[in-house]
């Protein structure tokens, strides 16, 4: 366990702060997690997650978002752009997603951790999959829709539907998904142009196009300043770092109306 004295964190001790925080037996939990904030915990990711599965016990399911950003248009691509005669070679060579082979991008090592683990399902999205560990896996990532990714065909709200709880583990709210289905629940939300590459029934591959929300994390951080603000989240301590806990519903319903409010007509 990570104690006063510095000492290293543990499955064991993990699990036990994964307690107090209030991760609860046999949960839907969705966690976004960056493991350095946490210190040293013994066996890294891999204990992580068996701390988290041992806090939601054996009917506990643990879902992460295992995206694939790369795999997009890269005439949008901003950090960094490319020049504009890569973009029809990229587009024709990147490989079509394939849930059971394709890393995900930037999403960190826990989540890559599960998405590997034995028993883990994947949804089918090419650019916002989602992995899931635990009985409710299938109900989570089944059937998630091409076009409005992070919407009602998509396994946030699938999570709403679940009444899950979201855990952010050394992060904060500007990188919490379930606030992106907020954005869909707005009316009016900009919608623009997206492209990835697809496998095809044969086993090849194709670039497919669809039109979708416009998302923005920009306004997140402050959102989620309001939301603990109204404490329907609860802090303390994981490792070395600070966990955040709260039901997705709440922070749904509460990020509808703050958008409302806060991003004006031009942004919504």
């Amino acid at each position: 366990m990570t104690t006063d004295a510095g000492g290293p964190g543990s499955r064991r001790s993990i699990a036990a702060q994964l307690r107090v925080l209030g991760v609860r037996p046999g949960a839907t939990l969705l966690v976004h997690a960056s493991l350095r904030p946490l210190g040293f915990v013994s066996g890294g990711p891999h204990a992580v997650v068996l701390a988290l599965r041992d806090a939601l016990g054996p009917d506990g399911t643990i879902v992460v978002p295992t995206h694939t950003p790369d795999n997009s248009d890269p005439a949008q691509w901003r950090n960094p752009p490319v020049p504009a005669d890569w973009w029809p070679l990229i587009r024709s060579e990147m490989p079509g997603f394939d849930p059971a082979v394709t890393p995900s991008r930037f999403m960190g090592a826990f989540a890559e951790t599960v998405r590997g683990w034995p028993g883990a399902l994947r949804s089918s999205h090419p650019h916002v999959s989602f992995a899931a560990l635990g009985p409710a896996a299938e109900q989570v990532v089944a059937g998630h829709t091409v076009a409005d990714m992070l919407g009602e065909g998509s396994p946030l709200a699938r999570l709403y539907d679940l009444d899950a709880d979201v855990l952010l583990l050394g992060v904060d709210h500007s990188v919490s998904t379930s606030l992106h289905l907020a954005e869909y629940r707005c009316p009016g939300s900009p919608r623009e142009r997206i492209g990835a590459a697809v496998r095809t029934a044969d086993g090849g591959r194709e670039w497919v196009w669809w039109q979708d929300v416009r998302l923005d994390a920009d306004d997140f951080a402050a959102l989620g300043e309001d939301l603990e603000a109204t404490g329907a989240v609860r802090t303390a301590p994981v490792g070395t770092g600070t966990g955040r806990l709260m039901r997705q519903r709440a922070a749904v319903d509460f990020a509808v109306r703050w958008l409302a409010g806060n991003r004006t007509t031009e942004d919504v």
